[in-house]
């Protein structure tokens, strides 16, 4: 990639985003990054205070799923390349409300396919738009098996079809129009600034809270696990070195049955907090199952570890435990995003 190019991040003020989005800033002084997010209920400005006055960083406030807007500020900033991570990304919602993770997930990343292609109109050298996608597209493998990059499609929720068939588009854009692009499948993130729906931050949160502690199902169901700031790093390296048309997995090398990791993270609390170990346990409660439930996912990366050296740098203990000292370290920001009023840091800094 050249020096000074123009990078556009979207979704760069939510959870992965915003980590994305400092890597870049700070790692590469050359290059001008553009943070595209509409601010919706888990993207949050706060994130990014440390590094909003960094003169190759700025904001755009923008919904992807305006297409004449994307349009407008292709126009004007000229971007070289594009990290696509904004979307809708929480299964639960999307049973709720398929429909919302169509217009983003679809109709979003369809936007920004043509806004990239109608700017450079083929002249595509050194340009890429890398998609940001997820394992789950992949459908639910047994007790044994891996998903591998030539693993077959089968999305068993809204959501994962919404992720699916956008890979499926940035694909055909590849073939048909000779659009460079790189794709990237990865397994669950976890880590500092995870809005508090997803597992993790949800119970933390309510350990801190002594609130029950939701378990689907038997709790048997297994995810593999990728701290945040390591997946960060595997989209720098991508990005980067990847090949284009090429599609990477990236996983944690880190399987965990859901209603283990919930033991293990009541264990950890209960020591943080100064708790009698097991008290945090008793807060279990084992809830009715979700429909569609994938039983496992489980990455095979060898691809990216073997072909770009990419590699997890820590642990899940160690990474679990960093998440745990950060969210206890910022129980403000916990109370912020809880009760919605994070919004109120955009109103204060950019209206």
């Amino acid at each position: 990639m050249k020096d000074n190019q123009s990078i556009l991040i979207t979704g760069g003020a939510g959870f992965i985003g915003s980590h994305v989005v400092r890597l870049f800033v700070e790692k590469y002084p050359d290059y001008n990054i553009f943070n595209l997010d509409a601010l919706t209920y888990a993207g949050n400005l706060e994130n990014l205070k440390d590094i909003e006055s960094k003169s190759n960083y700025t904001f755009l406030k923008a919904d992807i799923t305006n297409s004449s807007l994307i349009n407008e500020l292709f126009e004007t900033y000229k971007f070289d390349s594009v990290i696509h991570l904004a979307a809708e990304s929480h299964v639960d919602r999307s049973i709720l409300d398929p429909l919302a993770f169509v217009k983003t997930n679809v109709i979003g990343t369809m936007n920004l396919l043509n806004a990239f292609k109608n700017c450079w109109k083929d002249q595509y050298q050194g340009k890429r738009f890398y998609h940001i996608s997820t394992d789950e597209v992949y459908g639910s493998l047994g007790h044994t098996g891996f998903f591998t990059e030539t693993t077959a499609y089968d999305p068993n929720s809204p959501y994962s079809a919404s992720k699916a068939s956008s890979d499926h588009f940035v694909r055909a854009y590849g073939e048909t129009y000779g659009m460079p692009y790189v794709i990237s499948n990865c397994s669950n993130n976890y880590g500092p600034n995870q809005f508090p729906e997803k597992l993790i931050p949800l119970f933390i949160n309510n350990i801190i809270n002594n609130k029950s502690l939701p378990v689907y199902g038997d709790g048997n169901y297994t995810r593999d696990w990728l701290y945040v700031i390591d997946h960060a790093i595997a989209i720098d390296t991508i990005f980067h070195k990847g090949t284009n048309a090429e599609t990477y997995n990236i996983g944690g090398f880190n399987e965990w049955k859901n209603i283990d990791l919930v033991k293990l993270l009541c264990h950890l609390m209960d020591k943080k907090l100064g708790r009698q170990v097991g008290t945090s346990e008793k807060l279990i409660t084992f809830v009715k199952d979700r429909p569609g439930h994938d039983l496992r996912y489980a990455i095979d990366a060898s691809k990216i570890k073997n072909q770009l050296g990419w590699i997890p740098s820590v642990t899940f203990e160690q990474g679990l435990e960093k998440t745990i000292n950060w969210y206890l370290n910022n129980e403000s920001w916990l109370e912020s995003v809880t009760s919605g009023t994070y919004q109120d840091y955009y109103k204060k800094q950019y209206t």
